[in-house]
Parts: structure tokens; C-alpha cells; sequence
């Protein structure tokens, strides 16, 4: 969704070359059930989005960001809904929802649960109309070029020749999306292996609060069935958490109780668990009228065919890695730290979402920090190509991938700690290292890219000695004052530092 919009704003500035490492629809923002949040109803504000985004970052929110997304969101459906996006309507009038942690009916849906695949459509139609945006797909980017630390371009593995390309280019936006498949359970699509913060990192770029992983709490949790989300809308029509002695236990946990902030209601549910010593929850709608469940057709049928019929059965959920706070360190232009290098969208660390990111805010950052980085972009339009320099040999880490997802999730999963962390990285540093191959394949940089992102976690959320938002450290429970602040990892510096609230980035 970033990587579109943004090339929406450069299309009458030159050639535009958008890539995609599988199909050009395969990614979070295609599978995008919640909706997009955006204070234009006539019983909202823009100040109370701001305030309810502020108090879900629980302190880190970088408020100049939250001011620059809430303010820009009513402009972004104005330019959905010219470009054809159809949202769920009331008659004549656009339907809002509600979701965790926002005080107004703000969130709009499309088709009920397809808010973001609606979105992607409408995009797409709008990119493809400019015959200076081409495509190409199933080409999986594995590394930056450079020219005396400036991006010059890519380094691409084309799965249709399985040969590497070489693609020069005078600015490079990451639009790579998340990094879920780090986890052994997460909500997110193969794709989310954090390929573009492996990039920007090795490229010399910063690396801001990737301690700061959400845990979506309602996955469907089913013998053989994937790890589907179950949208947090389900929660706004009224569905209820269960235990597995069938009682509500939220309240024991929160005063907004299943609409509670997502870490609070992972965390509570886990608490829960062990409380009662029994593995299960469960997510129920059955109180509900069949047309309120039925609403959601992608869930209620995907649950079908798993067996669970939502309007007559409670469907068996856990929590699963959904979304990344951090990433890629850039400023409300979507600037890095390094020379014509971009990111924007789950991949981009902007300061929006603090230490916990607000329901349904994912898609509005994406849309307005995807236009804000193609609008900076268009200074290089005019800029000279540089000559890439010779890409240096590399080494590979000689670890399964099935092992690398077990070990982050079960030791830098929803709760954490010093040990269980340094016995993470101690594992993730004494794999053998391989040579690089003639022409790297996509999921050998997919695991190199897994691994770089496993460790970058587990050295940040060891060095965060505090519980705040969606980091929990069991041997530091309380919040502490001298951490209200972005951590930042860079390559060459093993010391993970703390800087205070600022959007402020000095590039190269």
C-alpha cells in the first residue's frame, strides 16, 4: 500500500519500477481485515484520534508524527473514495466502527473484513494508470548498491531466470512490510520476513524500536488450520473472550475490557491461561444476531470451513506476532539515515505508533507516509545516477528457518527476559556461517534477513530493562522514566542507544 501510493506521487516526475518478490497483491496490507482509522465523522475530532493514538503508544509516540497522520487522514479518504475505493455505507452515509482503545466510531471497512485488499484495488487502478510505473513481479530485492555510502540502486533475484540483476536507480523506498515470520505463529503472509530492514541495516541505515512487536490476540487457533486473523472488529460489533470454563475474564483485567489496547489484551489472555491452568480461549459471537456475525463474510467463512460456525459456536483463539512498532528509522518524509534511501509503511519506524500501535492506524500510515516519501523523492527526479560499487561477498547463517521462528517466539515472544533473551542471542550467534551462494535464492535472503531481524529484536528488548506496550519484561514489570525513549541500532555499533521523542533525521 506504501510502495503504490508512493509511486502514485512520482509518476509524472519519471520511470517508476515497482517490484514485488511474489505476486503484486501478496502482502499484509492485502489481508488487511481492520479498517482505516480517520476522525471525519460528524461526532469526531482530529484532536481525539491524536489523543487516542498518544495513549495507546503508551509514552513513545513521537507526537509530531501522531499530529502529521491524524491531520493528513481525512485527505486520504478524500482521495480514496475519488479514486473508486467502495467503504461500507449506512444508506447514502459512510458506516464507522469502533475498535480497541479509540473513543469515537472512526473506523472504516469495506465488505465488511476486506477493508484492505478494497484499498489495494482502488491503488492499484491508480498506479497502472501512469505509463511510467511499471511492475515486475516475483523479483526479490537482496541487496542495496551504493557509491561511497549513497544508494545507487538494487541487487535483485529474478525467480523467473534465477539469476541476479543488477538495477540502478536514483532514489530506492523500502515498502517491504513486516517482519512477522520471525514468529513461529503470526498472522502475517510468508512475505513478512523483514527483508527491508535487513537491507536498510546492513546498508548502514538505523534501526528504531524493534523491541516493539504487537501480538494481535484473536488468531484462530485450530489443529491444521492457519494461524487466520480474527479482526479486532469482531470485538467492536460485541463479541466476548471466553475462558475455557466458558466465563468472561476482561474485566479482571482492564476497564474497557475486550476493547482494551491489543498488548493488554494478549498479555490478559496468556495471565488467563495461567490462572486456570488450562491452554484455551475463546472468541464468541454466538449472543450476537446472524447478520452481525455474518457481516465479516471472509472470516465467518474461512471459520466454516474449519468447521466453526460463528453464529453457533465459539471459535478457539490464541495470540499471534501481527505487526512491527519499529523498523527502519526515518523522519515524516520517510527519509533514512542513509543518503536517497526511503521507507515507508510497516517497514518505516516514523514514531506514529509508539510502543503500541492503535487499531487500524497500520493503513493510514502506509497511505500518508507513502505520500509524503514519493512527494521528498521527487527532488532526486533530476539528480544523477550514480555507479554502483562491486557488492562484497557475504556469509550466510546455517539455521532452519523453523528453528529461527521457534527460538524468537518462545524467547522474545509476548513476555520476556534477561535470560531467556541472552540465551537467544547466544543460539543466534553460534550458528555456522556459510558462503554466499553464486545467486542467492529468495528464501536464502529471506532466512539471512530473518536472522539479522531475530537478533535486532532480542538485543533491543535486552537492553529496554522496562515494561512498556507490547514489550514486556517479567524481571522489569513497571514502566521507567529514563526509557521514554527511541532505541536505535546501528551496523558497526553493538551498543543499542536511547534518544529522546524527535522525528528529527540527519541522513548519510
Amino acid at each position: 500500500m506504501a510502495g503504490l501510493r508512493a509511486a502514485v506521487e512520482l509518476a509524472p516526475a519519471g520511470q517508476v519500477l515497482v517490484l514485488a518478490k511474489d505476486k503484486p497483491n501478496e502482502s499484509s496490507s492485502q489481508y488487511a481485515q481492520g479498517g482505516i482509522a480517520a476522525a471525519i465523522s460528524d461526532e469526531d475530532e482530529v484532536a481525539l484520534h491524536e489523543q487516542d493514538t498518544l495513549v495507546a503508544g503508551d509514552g513513545l509516540c513521537d507526537p509530531d508524527a501522531v499530529r502529521v497522520l491524524v491531520q493528513e487522514g481525512p485527505r486520504v479518504i478524500d482521495e480514496l473514495l475519488e479514486w473508486g475505493a467502495a467503504f461500507d455505507r449506512d444508506g447514502a452515509k459512510l458506516s464507522f466502527g469502533r475498535e480497541g482503545a479509540h473513543s469515537r466510531n472512526r473506523i472504516l471497512h469495506a465488505q465488511g473484513d476486506s477493508t484492505g485488499r478494497e484499498i489495494l484495488r482502488s491503488l492499484w487502478q491508480r498506479a497502472t494508470s501512469f505509463p511510467s510505473v511499471r511492475m515486475l513481479n516475483f523479483t526479490a530485492i537482496t541487496e542495496l548498491l551504493e557509491s561511497d555510502g549513497v544508494i545507487a540502486g538494487a541487487l535483485a533475484y529474478d525467480a523467473w531466470t534465477g539469476q541476479s540483476v543488477e538495477i540502478s536507480a536514483r532514489g530506492v523506498l523500502l515498502a517491504t512490510g513486516g517482519l512477522g515470520r520471525v514468529y513461529s505463529a503470526t498472522t502475517n503472509p510468508d512475505v513478512a520476513t523483514g527483508d527491508g530492514i535487513g537491507l536498510a541495516y546492513r546498508a548502514g541505515a538505523e534501526v528504531s524500536d524493534i523491541e516493539f512487536v504487537q501480538f494481535h490476540p484473536t488468531a484462530l487457533y485450530l489443529p491444521g488450520a492457519p494461524c487466520f486473523l480474527l479482526s479486532e472488529a469482531l470485538r467492536g460489533e460485541g463479541a466476548y473472550l471466553r475462558n475455557a470454563d466458558g466465563e468472561r475474564f476482561m474485566h479482571r483485567y482492564h476497564a474497557q475490557e475486550e476493547l482494551a489496547p491489543r498488548d493488554v489484551v494478549s498479555r490478559s489472555m496468556v495471565l488467563e491461561m495461567l490462572r486456570t491452568g488450562k491452554h484455551s480461549i475463546s472468541l464468541d459471537l454466538t449472543h450476537l444476531a446472524p447478520e452481525r456475525v455474518r457481516k465479516f463474510p471472509r472470516i465467518y467463512e474461512t471459520c466454516l470451513s474449519y468447521g466453526i460456525d460463528l453464529c453457533k459456536q465459539p471459535a478457539p483463539v490464541h495470540p499471534a506476532a501481527h505487526y512491527a512498532m519499529g523498523g527502519v528509522r526515518t523522519d515524516h518524509d520517510g527519509r533514512t539515515t542513509v543518503d536517497r534511501l526511503f521507507a515507508a509503511g510497516e517497514v518505516a519506524s516514523t514514531g506514529v505508533h509508539g510502543a503500541n500501535r492503535l487499531a487500524s492506524n497500520s493503513l493510514l500510515e502506509g497511505l500518508v507516509f507513502g505520500a509524503r516519501a514519493g512527494h521528498a523523492m521527487l527532488d532526486l527526479a533530476a539528480a544523477r545516477r550514480l555507479m554502483p560499487e562491486r557488492v562484497r561477498p557475504t556469509l550466510f547463517p546455517g539455521i532452519a528457518e523453523t528453528d529461527l521462528r521457534a527460538l524468537t517466539w518462545s524467547k522474545a515472544g509476548i513476555v520476556r527476559d534477561a535470560d531467556g533473551l541472552r540465551e537467544m542471542l547466544h543460539r543466534l550467534q553460534d550458528v555456522p556461517w556459510l558462503p554466499h551462494p553464486a545467486n542467492a535464492t529468495r528464501v536464502e535472503c529471506e532466512v539471512r534477513n530473518m536472522h539479522l531481524v531475530a537478533t535486532l529484536i532480542a538485543r533491543c528488548a535486552l537492553a529496554r530493562e522496562e515494561s512498556r506496550g507490547a514489550h514486556t519484561r517479567t524481571d522489569f514489570p513497571e514502566k521507567r522514566v529514563e526509557f521514554q525513549k527511541h532505541s536505535v541500532a546501528k551496523k558497526g555499533n553493538l551498543e543499542v542507544v536511547f534518544r529522546a521523542l524527535s522525528g528529527a533525521v540527519a541522513a548519510g
